[in-house]
């Protein structure tokens, strides 16, 4: 008989399911079939009382994942806001910030910046450093995950959320903070897999209360979004879309046509160049990969 779970974690081909009743089994996929990510709902079939397999995939809302011209990578399904991690120490990158924010835009989903460790003396430069995403319009948290998670806690509420930014920003400290069960339930789905730790290598979800769920992603060092269509791309950062339809040309690329919107917008100060030089990036990035 089938039954509908949750993937709270996946290792390759093998996934961990969540039951309705809260059981967890290990599940692996009919053929080859590996393109499912943490949180999708699926329909399994129960083997004994530690396995199950796949069958059927429900029609997901969200999808976050990322991609350059050679390869995908699904990080959560299902997601209805992103919460971009930075520090102080390490510094953070700025462009991985944006593209992370694209990725919202273009995904419907809720974009959400927390500044972590802000009880570090380099707090202040990182907080003018985001001060222009504030600008943007971009809700900014500030907090000690060693200290007090709770205004994340209030922002997390009724949402499914998933942690994302570089390594050793401090997802996994506010995980553990926000769920203390977590180290303990990721240690007994290690056990069960017999393949060690997978804290920082997959994506895991933990149910923060009946309505809330929180997803801790790897650490990453890039987000290419080749799967954005070029079209897009700037219908996804707030500060150009008012400028959209007012170039002199309908087919704007934005680079070297005359009567350019937002390149006069850039000329006049009105828009940072480093983001024109962004969406240029991903513009020669999707291109590549549409001719991969």
């Amino acid at each position: 008989m089938s039954e509908t779970a949750t993937i709270v974690t996946s290792h390759g081909r093998v996934y961990i399911i969540e039951m309705a009743d809260g059981r967890r089994l290990s599940a692996t996929t009919r053929g080859k079939k590996t393109d499912y990510a943490c949180g999708d709902k699926v329909g399994i079939k129960v083997l004994n009382g530690e396995q199950a397999v796949i069958e059927t995939l429900t029609p997901r809302h969200t999808l976050l994942y990322r991609s350059d011209q050679w390869r995908e990578k699904l990080i959560a399904a299902n997601v209805t806001q992103i919460v971009v991690v930075v520090a102080p120490v390490p510094s953070f990158s700025e462009e991985l910030i944006g593209r992370c924010l694209i990725a919202a835009e273009a995904g419907d989903m809720a974009p959400l910046i927390v500044l972590n460790k802000n009880d570090l003396p380099e707090a202040e430069a990182a907080r003018q450093r985001l001060a222009f995403w504030r600008g943007l319009g971009y809700p900014v948290l500030e907090l000690s995950a060693k200290q007090d998670v709770s205004p994340l806690r209030a922002a997390l509420a009724g949402h499914t959320s998933v942690l994302v930014g570089q390594s050793g920003m401090g997802k996994s400290t506010l995980t553990n903070a926000l769920v203390p069960e977590a180290n303990a339930r990721v240690n007994d789905i290690s056990v069960a897999l017999d393949s060690g730790k997978h804290t920082t290598t997959h994506a895991a979800l933990y149910w923060l209360d009946a309505d809330a769920a929180l997803i801790d992603s790897p650490g990453l060092q890039s987000f290419g979004l080749a799967h954005v269509g070029v079209d897009a791309l700037p219908h996804a950062m707030p500060e150009l879309r008012p400028l959209l339809g007012h170039c002199r040309f309908h087919n704007c690329r934005h680079r070297v046509e005359p009567g350019c919107a937002i390149r006069n917008a850039v000329d006049a100060g009105d828009v940072r160049a480093d983001r024109l030089a962004l969406l240029h990036r991903l513009q020669d990035e999707l291109t590549a990969a549409q001719s991969y």
